[in-house]
């Protein structure tokens, strides 16, 4: 079993960490994203000891009619009401590297499962943990496209 402090749960709570909608930015006429983290929140689920299950679906949509390439998934993780205690950064290289596609198809869905153990030492790491995932991608034509969304976890 991997013991993680505080910094590296923030790192992975950013993927699973809710307060603000989803957005997104894109041109009309051109590939979009809408992104949707379910569940949202996540529930962490203790195993034993300090050891927990998140388990959890990204899901990406393309909503604009063309088929769009994810170049990027970042990730900020927000601790005691906005500030900021770590960032991740995956490029489109590293997030083929995980065996994942970074291309959505027009008006298609990619859905990424992530079921995660973890060791968390202080049960107080689950109270006010947001986290801000952004995906950055651009369509058949360059275009670029953003969507973005707030995550929180609890404590099942």
């Amino acid at each position: 079993m991997r013991r993680f402090g505080a910094p590296a749960l923030a790192l992975f709570l950013c993927f699973c960490a809710s307060g603000r909608g989803p957005t997104n930015t894109s041109t009309p006429g051109h590939g979009a994203l809408t992104i949707a983290i379910n569940p949202n929140p996540i529930v962490a689920h203790k195993i034993s000891g300090t050891t927990y299950d998140f388990s959890f679906d990204v899901v990406l949509r393309e909503t604009g009619g063309h088929p769009v390439d994810v170049d990027r998934v970042s990730a900020t993780v927000l601790a005691l009401g906005g500030i900021e205690v770590a960032s991740e950064t995956y490029d489109a290289s590293r997030i083929r590297s995980l065996g994942f596609s970074t291309r959505i198809a027009p008006n298609a869905e990619v859905r990424y499962h992530f079921s995660e153990k973890r060791d968390v030492q202080n049960d107080l790491l689950f109270n006010g943990v947001s986290a801000d995932v952004r995906v950055d991608g651009h369509d058949d034509t360059g275009t670029p496209t953003t969507a973005a969304t707030r995550v929180s976890v609890t404590k099942g």
